[in-house]
């Protein structure tokens, strides 16, 4: 397999620790000390064969950072983005681009850098599988993630005729990709079983992909084939799933139950690493009647002291201090709108 990391992301949700040239991907938010894309890149080296069969496709602003971070990668690996266009113009680029070294029978995974995976040997015989499917059949296959509460924050997928067994683990055609649902609905789907969480995890010949983009994005194709990144200004900001995977007929779900969060904000450190504390520290705090939160600084140095305090997350880094309620982290994208239009504020972003 040739895995590729999606590496282009902001990461915004995690402001302040995420800034324009520090996204949430370069970031370490468990304290091992390994940032998000280290710690994936390390995931698919044993599916990838070593460092001369990865790729990853990222924004020119956040290139040399990725090298960076994966020294031991081929700088011809790194495919960087002129501009942001969402998923499906990486997607499209890089499959035009493995496609011409490895040929159109190479089996390709794509993978976001920015996710947390339990059981990496799970994992790692969950996307072998994956290549099965793959390899047998004209098939884009994804990672349904078995969900473990109705989160109304992922999208669904769900699965349709079963397709087989693949290395022991049961493949579906998918019915239907759903976006973010409310509670009630989230409630549903969990009830009925056939129903799982989208990982963003995508296996497909790269053969397979390029098809069905000529078929639903024909203009698009036709642009990069033409012109490759230099093209980029002319495409619109789509995403892989609304071109490719909510219309083909040859998506297909693999659901798996490996741990997984794809670590959306700051709530995220507490399913990641809370444990039996009343707070999550990735900080030097003194707490008095502090409890149900999350603190987080950058420096060694800092101290966060709180009194009275219950269900807030509070992050410090260099010159800035966030403040907000846990069931309002969503906001922050919000907040960093107005710094962006305020002349004092907007060198913080």
């Amino acid at each position: 397999m040739i895995p590729v990391i999606l590496a282009g992301g902001k990461g915004e949700r995690f402001w302040p620790l995420s800034r324009k040239h520090r996204p949430k991907q370069f970031l370490s938010l468990d304290g091992t000390g390994k940032s998000l894309l280290q710690a994936t890149a390390e995931r698919l080296l044993p599916l990838s064969d070593g460092w001369d069969g990865l790729w990853v496709v990222t924004s020119a602003m956040l290139a040399q950072g990725v090298a960076q971070q994966l020294p031991q990668m081929p700088q011809e690996n790194i495919l960087a983005e002129p501009e942001g266009r969402d998923t499906a113009p990486a997607v499209a680029w890089t499959a035009i681009e493995t496609a011409r070294r490895y040929g159109e029978d190479a089996v390709v995974g794509f993978f976001p850098a920015d996710h947390w995976i339990g059981e990496p040997e799970v994992f790692q015989k969950t996307l072998e599988a994956a290549a099965e499917l793959a390899t047998n059949q004209e098939a884009i296959v994804t990672l349904g993630v078995k969900p473990s509460f109705p989160s109304t924050g992922y999208g669904y997928i769900e699965q349709g005729k079963e397709a087989g067994n693949f290395g022991g683990f049961d493949a579906y055609q998918v019915a239907r990709f759903t976006e973010k649902p409310d509670r009630e609905k989230a409630e549903e789907f969990l009830a009925t079983g056939r129903f799982s969480w989208n990982g963003g995890i995508f296996v497909f010949r790269v053969g397979v992909m390029l098809a069905e983009l000529r078929k639903y994005a024909p203009t698009m194709m036709s642009v990069l084939e033409d012109m490759g990144a230099e093209g980029y200004s002319q495409l619109e900001k789509k995403s892989i799933d609304y071109v490719v995977m909510e219309r083909t007929e040859k998506a297909f779900v693999l659901p798996v139950a490996f741990g997984w969060d794809d670590l959306g904000d700051w709530n995220a450190l507490e399913r990641l690493v809370k444990g039996d504390s009343a707070n999550v520290e990735l900080a030097n705090h003194l707490g008095l009647n502090t409890e149900g939160s999350i603190f987080y600084s950058s420096s060694d140095d800092d101290a966060i002291v709180t009194i009275g305090l219950e269900d807030v997350v509070v992050v410090r880094d260099g010159n800035v201090t966030l403040i907000v309620k846990k069931e309002r982290s969503q906001d922050i994208k919000k907040v960093l709108k107005s710094l962006a239009n305020h002349p004092k504020f907007k060198d913080l972003l």
